[in-house]
This record gives C-alpha cells, sequence and structure tokens, in this order.
C-alpha cells in the first residue's frame, strides 16, 4: 500500500479550531439578583451571600467574608462551600476520617483526634461532607472570583485559615 493511498480521504483545512477560556456574562445581572435563586438554600440570605463572596474573592478569608456579610465565620464558609468554594478546614485524610464517623465506623471525639482539628472545624468539615454544592450556583459567582484576579476555583483544599472563630 502506497503513501497516497493511505491518505485517500483524508481533507486539510486552513482554519484552526479556535479554543479559550469560555466567559460567561451576566452583567444585566447582579451578584445578589443572580444569589437570589438560592437564597431558601444558603445559610444566610443572598444579599450577605453577595457581599461575603465579594469579600472572600478581595482578602481570601473566609473571617473577612464574614465580617463583611454581618455573620458568622461558620455561616459565611457554609455559604461559600454551597456556592461551589472549596473551604473545608482538612486534608484529602481528615475528610476521609469524616466520611468515616458520618458512615458510623468512628466515634466524633476519636475522629475529631484523627483529624487533628477543633470540635468546631470538625463540625464544618462534616457539614461540607453531607452537603454537595448547590447545582448552578457555582456559575453565579464564577466571574466575580475570576474578576478580583483570584482564581480561588478548582485550587486544592483552601486554607479557610481562621477555623478556631468558627464559633
Amino acid at each position: 500500500m502506497r503513501l497516497s493511498e493511505i491518505a485517500a480521504g483524508i481533507e486539510v483545512t486552513t482554519e484552526q479550531e479556535k479554543r479559550g477560556v469560555a466567559t460567561v456574562d451576566d452583567t444585566d445581572a447582579t451578584l445578589e439578583e443572580r444569589l437570589a435563586e438560592f437564597a431558601d438554600e444558603l445559610p444566610c440570605g443572598h444579599e450577605e451571600a453577595a457581599v461575603a463572596v465579594r469579600q472572600y474573592a478581595a482578602a481570601g478569608s473566609v473571617g473577612a467574608a464574614a465580617a463583611a456579610a454581618g455573620v458568622p465565620a461558620v455561616t459565611a464558609a457554609k455559604t461559600l462551600h454551597l456556592l461551589g468554594e472549596s473551604v473545608s478546614p482538612v486534608g484529602t485524610v481528615g475528610r476521609d476520617v469524616v466520611r468515616d464517623w458520618a458512615a458510623g465506623e468512628l466515634p466524633r471525639s476519636e475522629a475529631e483526634e484523627l483529624a487533628r482539628v477543633s470540635s468546631a472545624a470538625f463540625a464544618l468539615a462534616a457539614y461540607v461532607e453531607t452537603h454537595e454544592p448547590l447545582e448552578g450556583a457555582r456559575a453565579a459567582v464564577e466571574g466575580v472570583l475570576m474578576r478580583e484576579g483570584h482564581n480561588r476555583l478548582d485550587r486544592p483544599d483552601s486554607a479557610v485559615g481562621d477555623t478556631p472563630d468558627l464559633r
């Protein structure tokens, strides 16, 4: 078989497929308006959630986000988690321990010790492991988090940073 027979039927084009980053432009709706859709499922009001998201994007701290929104740090962390942000106070091993506790394989005191976190941080980790982010919520906040110059989305286990204050 000759090369020309092998190449028969192969078509050459002069244009390449354009590849790039897909963006969503929701400039017609404010962040508060986009979060209103999820208001019944968030642990705080959608206005407070919007303030927390903006502050988290700017400062990268759950504590700062909570203070700006006027909500407890644990409420801000839960809100950010439901909106698709990684705020777990434990790493991979800690998540496994929390899952074992949730499955009834470990007593809580032993699980907290193995995860090496406080009771408050363990409670947040348990919430994160037992509650999925809200479907579609990540798209509502993605632009704000990206626009602030911090690509916090898709990063491995962000440090909550101020887990001792999660009371």
